[in-house]
This record gives structure tokens, C-alpha cells and sequence, in this order.
């Protein structure tokens, strides 16, 4: 689906309320992405931390803070919460929700949270469209978000075969007017590839980051670490309880991708043992030449990875 020109304002918004439980980066630039395009009328913010919610009311992010209970009501519920949390989410959303309300997420798992779904939602389980956006930045709350955060940024939809089409197509729509371009794809496939692309990256430079700290001269290999180690290291700062989930909860994916790591390591080292200057020159150059290629073909917004 073609992203919605920003500021394309029609009449009647698409949600006439729109509730995000979890207004951070993630919740809180949705609101704001949608609000810019005129197509929402009343926002309503769900939190756990009275304070967050505060700042969100003060940033304009939301209208007013309600409970999940009130939340339930809303034209679309949106759910920015830690992949580990969905269930419990869902659990109180259930009992009170609206016979037209639509829920999706933003987790970046999908085969647990749909799990999760189908154990709260029962019988209503249509009204529930899987969602991941795939944005982000190193900040976090209230204060990081901002409208322009998913434009022509890529988003992922899993939907579930008891989803009815206006329910999946009023969530595609609303991703439209954030500027974002969809993309459905089945739960299993998305969960294979995420492991490859986002979940095992964020390992890896959390498991490089712990090496270096358990060095005997950690202190020294910090003070000398340039732009390289900078730059590859910063995921390293994300949240540990969010990828704690992540990583648990993708787990079988995320082991058959780091044995295939472990593989490419192997391969790299065992050319440096045979000192084959040739060999180990060539696996460098098809590897450099792919990144370059694939970096040439990604937009600017792209440096704010998920």
C-alpha cells in the first residue's frame, strides 16, 4: 500500500478514537504521525507510570488518559507494548471490548504475541491485526516521539484468517496516513526473518559489548574505542527487559540464525588460520560489495533502525 500524503485531511477522520496503550516512541509517534494527517479525532492514552502519561497530555501527544477498561471503547486500539506484556494487555482489554473496535500491535515478535492473542481474545480473535513497524531509535518515552518517525518506513502486517477485510484494511489505512508502506506477510515468515535482520544483530553487539567489558583492561580497549566501535555497539544501549522478551520469545528462530553466524565466523577464521590472504580477500570483498549495494538502495530515514 502506497503511503497517505501527510496532511491529507478528509472530512470524517478514519478514528474517530484512537487509544494507544504505551504513548512512547513507538505509541506516541503513531498518535502524532496520524494526528499531522487529520485522521484522528480524539486520542486516549493508556500507561502503567502516572508520569509518562503526564508528559504525553503536556506534549499533545494524547487527549486524555483512560483506563484499559475505557481504552476497550476506542475505534482502534493500539497496543506499544513490551512483546512479554501483550498477554496481560489483552487479557484486560477483553471483557470490555467494543463490538467494532479494532486491536493491533506493534510487537516485534509475532507467532508468541498471536498466541497470546487467540488465549485473551477467544472467539473474538478477529478483531486482533498483528502488526510491526519496523522504526525506531535509541530513545525512548514520550519526549522521542515524533510524526515524521514511520515515513516510508516499512511495516509489517500478519493478518489471521479470522480477520474480516474492513478490520485489516482500516489498519493498513491508518499506517498509510503515518506515511509508512505496508507489507502482509505470514506470522512464521516475519519471526525468520526478523531473527536475521534485527533480533540477532542486537545479540550480537549486546555479546560483543559484554567482551570487551569482561576484558582485564576493559577500561583501556573503552578509552581507545573509535567510530567503529561506536557505531557497532550502539544497539547495545536498548532496553534490556525489551529484548529480553524478543530474544525469549523468538527464541527457536534466533538459534538457528546464530548457528549460522557461528558458521560464517568459522569460515573467516579458518581462513586466517591457513594465513590465505586470498580466500579471506574475497569473502571480504563480495560482503563489502553487497552492503554498499544494499545501503546505496536504502532511504535516509533508514539510519534509525528498530
Amino acid at each position: 500500500m502506497s503511503p497517505a500524503v501527510p496532511g491529507d485531511r478528509s472530512p470524517s477522520p478514519l478514528l474517530p478514537v484512537l487509544a494507544v496503550v504505551g504513548v512512547g516512541l513507538i505509541g506516541g509517534s503513531f498518535a502524532a504521525a496520524l494526528r499531522r494527517a487529520g485522521q484522528v479525532g480524539e486520542v486516549w492514552g493508556v500507561g502503567r507510570h502516572e508520569s509518562s502519561l503526564d508528559d504525553a497530555l503536556k506534549l499533545g501527544l494524547v487527549d486524555r488518559a483512560v483506563s484499559i477498561e475505557q481504552a476497550a471503547r476506542a475505534d482502534l486500539v493500539f497496543l506499544a507494548v513490551p512483546v512479554g506484556a501483550t498477554g496481560a494487555t489483552l487479557d484486560a482489554l477483553a471483557p470490555h471490548l467494543g463490538e467494532r473496535t479494532v486491536v493491533t500491535d506493534a510487537g516485534s515478535t509475532k507467532m508468541d504475541v498471536i498466541r497470546a492473542a487467540r488465549a485473551s481474545l477467544g472467539s473474538r480473535i478477529g478483531q486482533f491485526v498483528p502488526g510491526h513497524p519496523i522504526a525506531g531509535s535509541e530513545r525512548s518515552g514520550p519526549s522521542a516521539a515524533f510524526p515524521e518517525l514511520y515515513d516510508g518506513r516499512t511495516v509489517i502486517l500478519t493478518p489471521l484468517p479470522e480477520n474480516p477485510r474492513p478490520a485489516v484494511a482500516l489498519v493498513e489505512q491508518a499506517w498509510g496516513y503515518c506515511g509508512a508502506l505496508v507489507r502482509i506477510m505470514s506470522a512464521d515468515e516475519h519471526d525468520t526473518v526478523l531473527a536475521s535482520v534485527s533480533h540477532v544483530p542486537h545479540l550480537l553487539a549486546f555479546a560483543y559489548m559484554a567482551q570487551v567489558l569482561a576484558a582485564s583492561d576493559a577500561a583501556l580497549r573503552l578509552d581507545l574505542a573509535g567510530s567503529g566501535f561506536r557505531d557497532f555497539t550502539r544497539i547495545a544501549g536498548g532496553s534490556p527487559a525489551m529484548w529480553r522478551d524478543i530474544f525469549l520469545a523468538n527464541r527457536d528462530a534466533m538459534i538457528r540464525e546464530t548457528a549460522a553466524v557461528r558458521r560464517a565466523l568459522d569460515e573467516f577464521e579458518a581462513a586466517m588460520l591457513r594465513n590465505d590472504g586470498a580466500a579471506l580477500e574475497a569473502m571480504l570483498r563480495d560482503v563489502s560489495e553487497a552492503r554498499r549495494s544494499w545501503r546505496a538502495a536504502q532511504p535516509e530515514s533508514q539510519d534509525m533502525t528498530e
